[in-house]
């Protein structure tokens, strides 16, 4: 199983630097005892009220890219304090990663408090997805009833049928990507409006999209 140690203090002073090296270490024995795969070190300087840190944005990327199964950390202080440290805590779990801490030799046992405020806010955001593709699909119906046809969007049937690239809407791929829905549930979105497309499509154009903008 792969595994991303991160480490951090909370000062610039120079003597904190020894305290990431053992936290390193110590870590680095944690991943050893449970047979994890380290594919990244993060380590960094930086108060943990802070949400916008190098480190923590490395880390968030590498559990989307590196599908990452555990985050290793000293303790969950080392993560985040006050409402960061639930943001966080939320993040991780959304990437379906778990935390390893060596203040619990394992896996990390969250709160009875944490966890009703993680399942609270799960379920907010679930309806907020729920209200969102509601109003996509609200909008849609509007553009059908002005006379937009979405069979027009479908593969043609026959001999050379998928031959011909799809026609999609890149602004709502985009404005639905920067929203927090996934490929796949993108895929889903359009599919419900005539557009047999795949996950793999969506992902490829809106790739496209991206490297055009640069």
């Amino acid at each position: 199983m792969k595994a991303i140690i991160y480490c951090r203090v909370s000062t610039t002073k120079e003597e904190q630097e020894t305290s990431l090296e053992r936290q390193r270490e110590e870590l680095e024995r944690l991943a050893e005892q449970y047979r994890f795969e380290v594919v990244k070190v993060i380590m960094e300087q930086a108060s943990g009220y802070e949400i916008e840190r190098d480190g923590l944005l490395e880390l968030l990327d590498a559990l989307k890219e590196e599908k990452v199964d555990a985050v290793l950390i000293q303790d969950e202080t080392r993560l985040g304090r006050g409402n960061a440290r639930i943001a966080l805590l939320h993040c991780i779990q959304k990437e379906g990663a778990k935390l390893y801490t060596v203040s619990h030799n394992g896996e990390m046992q969250l709160s009875e408090a944490d966890s009703m405020v993680l399942n609270i806010l799960s379920i907010v955001e679930e309806y907020q997805r729920k209200i969102h593709n509601l109003k996509i699909k609200r909008g849609m119906q509007k553009a059908v009833e002005r006379g937009y046809r979405p069979e027009r969007n479908l593969k043609n049937i026959g001999e050379h049928a998928g031959r011909e690239r799809i026609e999609l809407p890149i602004e709502e791929i985009v404005r639905l990507r920067h929203n927090g829905l996934t490929f796949e549930e993108i895929a889903v979105t359009l599919r419900g409006f005539g557009y047999d497309v795949s996950k793999a499509t969506v992902h490829r154009r809106y790739q496209e999209y991206v490297r055009q903008d640069v």
